[in-house]
């Protein structure tokens, strides 16, 4: 298996991760529900990366899980900001240098303000993008915590039953 910026990075910090490996065609983005059942792994464990610019022009980093959908003004009020939508796919690489399917909330260009989703501080371990597609990094999200700033929030949308 290739060894990412991100493993190098969670290694570096003495943070204990698994690293998983899902089949893949070379540049083409895998769903999340995709990768989760690619892994035979809950999707409620693996996470999504979105990358968002506030009305002040800061960007900010949401990680919420597969199954759900991002809601905007919750991610907002989790920021303090007036609103935040998401930025345009052919801007992501530049932004944070990584490709659209291979998005980590680590390693990124620049440490923007990331906000997890709460379920993530519930859970035993979450599974996110390892920066690469076909390579995700499961992690205690209690050891990730004594090492990076985590905030937890509630940033989804209500779901209809």
């Amino acid at each position: 298996m290739e060894k990412t910026n991100v493993m190098r990075i969670l290694e570096q910090k003495k943070i204990p991760y698994e690293a998983l490996e899902y089949p893949h065609e070379e540049g083409v983005c895998v769903s999340g529900i995709d990768v989760a059942n690619l892994l035979n792994q809950n999707p409620n464990e693996v996470f999504k990366t979105i990358v968002t610019i506030g009305h002040s022009k800061h960007y900010y980093v949401f990680v919420i899980p597969v199954t759900e959908e991002i809601d905007l003004k919750k991610a907002a009020l989790a920021v303090k900001e007036k609103s935040v939508e998401l930025i345009s796919v052919k801007d992501l690489f530049k932004i944070t240098g990584y490709i659209r399917g291979g998005c980590s909330p680590i390693g990124m260009k620049k440490q923007f303000v990331t906000i997890y989703h709460s379920s993530a501080e519930e859970n035993k371990h979450i599974i996110f993008s390892a920066g690469k597609i076909g390579y995700q990094v499961k992690v205690s999200p209690n050891d990730l915590k004594k090492t990076l700033y985590m905030e937890f929030s509630d940033i989804t949308r209500e779901t209809k039953e």
